[in-house]
């Protein structure tokens, strides 16, 4: 070989200089996915500024906003942002941690909802707090809008409005601003709760295709409904969506784990009156069992009893417990 070709053979030719480089671009935007894709750790709902400087004293509402506000800061702030409206690789094909992120978005938009509707007002006719009624739309933003507005930038002042919210409870010059630890506002949160789990556990349980009954109409003879629909019904969840209803759940878990902890620190006079505060630990425990780690690339789909496993199957019965327990809570609060 002449020393011109050697020459030649040691540099390469453009083709080849762009098989590479693409070649290293998607290797490193799949270690970033990989990164992005760590779910964030849980954190301790209790501050000390939930207490009165003067007398020790706790701030009533205050654990419950500051936990919403907690989470919120992480959906947004964790490892890669808010994944969810990016339009750029990898996020753009990443669906694991947008389904994750989309959990805890519901909780957080039910949270705002039920503060304005009902913890921060003393009765029907009571006026609506200012801060809140700013914030729970601001939650309400699609959350795939990447542009005029764009999502985390509206979700960021609901967080604002939340603090201003959070602060005005501190303030004990300011008596229009009012959280209410009562039964019947705990009741209310926890109905919309169970229905949010309830909704995912039957998702995941539809991941391996099930023959139902139709029950939509059961308990009530006189009811009816807007168009007529098969007795059997035979659900199953497409191959592509088995992943995104396994994270959102993931997500809606690891939410409520902290509102609850909040919970049994704003609402402990209400529990310990109804000796329910066993029973909230017991849901917060089936709760925390679906953080576990997961020790498989991906989330597997084996039959109910075959040889494969069924990660869905395995959440769906924690969520379903959990669910349960919700339930027990719930009318153990209607009792007087």
């Amino acid at each position: 070989m002449s020393e011109d070709a050697l020459k030649k053979n040691r540099f390469l030719n453009p083709i080849q200089l762009i098989v590479y480089a693409l070649i290293l671009t998607l290797i490193g935007f799949y270690f970033l996915a990989v990164y992005w894709s760590i779910e964030p750790e849980t954190f301790d709902v209790r501050t000390d500024k939930a207490f009165k400087s003067s007398n020790n004293e706790l701030i009533v509402g205050y654990t419950t906003v500051d936990t919403t506000i907690k989470i919120g800061d992480t959906l947004l702030n964790k490892q890669g942002g808010f994944l969810s409206n990016d339009i750029l690789p990898p996020s753009l094909f990443m669906d694991n941690m947008p389904a994750w992120e989309y959990g805890v978005l519901v909780q957080i938009r039910d949270m705002a909802a039920t503060l304005r509707n009902h913890m921060s007002r003393s009765q029907s006719q009571s006026i609506e707090n200012v801060n809140l009624k700013e914030a729970e739309p601001l939650f309400n933003i699609d959350r795939l809008s990447w542009i005029l507005p764009e999502a985390e930038d509206s979700y960021q002042l609901g967080m604002k409005q939340l603090e201003a919210y959070r602060d005005s409870l501190a303030d004990q010059q300011n008596m229009d601003a009012q959280f209410y630890a009562r039964a019947d506002n705990l009741r209310i949160w926890l109905e919309v709760v169970e229905k949010r789990l309830g909704s995912l556990s039957q998702r995941l349980t539809a991941s391996v295709g099930q023959e139902r009954v139709n029950t939509d109409l059961a308990g009530d003879a006189a009811a009816t409904q807007s168009t007529d629909a098969q007795r059997q019904l035979t659900v199953k969840t497409p191959w592509l969506q088995i992943d995104d209803n396994f994270y959102e759940a993931r997500g809606t878990c690891w939410a409520l784990i902290h509102l609850l902890k909040a919970i049994e620190v704003d609402f402990a006079g209400v529990l310990e009156k109804k000796n329910a505060t066993v029973s909230l630990r017991q849901i917060i425990r089936e709760l925390e069992s679906t953080q576990d780690g997961i020790w498989s690339p991906m989330i597997l789909n084996g039959d109910g009893f075959g040889l494969m496993a069924n990660h869905s199957l395995v959440m769906a019965s924690y969520v379903s417990r959990a669910n349960a327990a919700i339930i027990d809570l719930r009318e153990l609060l209607e009792q007087g």
